[in-house]
């Protein structure tokens, strides 16, 4: 008796916060999975745990997705992933800092995971997702992609991480466009104050934060899913006025309509 194989799911970033979350809600739904982090002990461990709880498969893969080598190995894994349907690209660090005193190369780091890792997963993923008629990725950004405008205040300095985050969204709100119609979706995931590590991990205390501004990591993977059944592209997992995000969008599309004259505004002649 021939059985049809088992659905597929990359995770990067797996090994906490939201990629352990999705690699143990996609594990529930039926999921062989592929999951990559940098900390081996910890995937092995989550891999043995969610084997024998939901009795899938389970491949571990340790590397650093900002080295060109690493990031070739789990490329060609996903080339070869004959049944995958969903690609979680998670994998990213804060580096909250000045942009002049941060290292070089911490911020090459950070744009080649958030950003060129990111594409080149994606670029793998599809024809395979293209040809079987189905699948859909996920790009974790942040909400603080939308916070360019608001300045260092209030907020901590952030210039190249949310700089990587406005590509995710610009990336994954076109390139879902292109897509319309072929069974594949592309999402830009923002959530907001999560509670996982990823706060500690860039000097920031997250007990300070009010309980009721912290989400759980669950929560922002159901509603990551509920939103593709929903057709969001974008989908902040915290916002309940979706009309707030259409107004953004409208007002793109309005500066651009008014800003492409022949001649320079007013305020530039003297």
């Amino acid at each position: 008796m021939i059985t049809n194989p088992r659905p597929q799911a990359v995770v990067t970033g797996a090994s906490s916060g939201i990629g352990t979350a999705f690699a143990e809600r996609l594990a529930r739904d039926g999921y062989d999975l592929i999951m990559v982090a940098r900390r081996r002990d910890r995937l092995e461990t989550l891999a043995q745990s969610l084997q024998a709880s939901h009795q899938v498969n389970v491949q571990v893969v340790a590397a650093d997705l900002s080295k060109p080598d690493s990031l070739q190995t789990v490329e060609d894994l996903i080339t070869q992933a004959e049944t995958l349907e969903f690609l979680i690209n998670n994998a990213g660090f804060g580096g909250y800092m000045s942009f002049v005193e941060m290292e070089p190369e911490q911020a090459e780091a950070q744009i080649n995971l958030h950003v060129v890792a990111l594409t080149r997963l994606t670029r793998a993923a599809l024809p395979g997702m293209l040809k079987r008629g189905r699948g859909a990725i996920v790009n974790v950004s942040s909400r603080l992609a939308f916070s360019a405008s608001l300045g260092s205040t209030q907020l901590p300095k952030r210039a190249t991480y949310v700089g990587t985050k406005a590509y995710i969204n610009a990336f994954s709100q076109l390139l879902n466009g292109e897509l319309e119609g072929t069974g594949v979706q592309v999402q830009a995931l923002c959530p907001g104050l999560v509670e996982t590590e990823f706060h500690s991990h860039v000097g920031a205390d997250s007990s300070r934060f009010p309980a009721a501004m912290v989400m759980k990591p669950e929560d922002v993977v159901s509603a990551s899913l509920a939103g593709l059944k929903l057709g969001e592209a974008i989908c902040v997992p915290a916002l309940e006025d979706l009309n707030l995000l259409t107004q953004i969008q409208e007002s793109e599309r309005k500066f651009f309509e008014t800003s492409r004259m022949g001649s320079v505004a007013a305020r530039y002649k003297s």
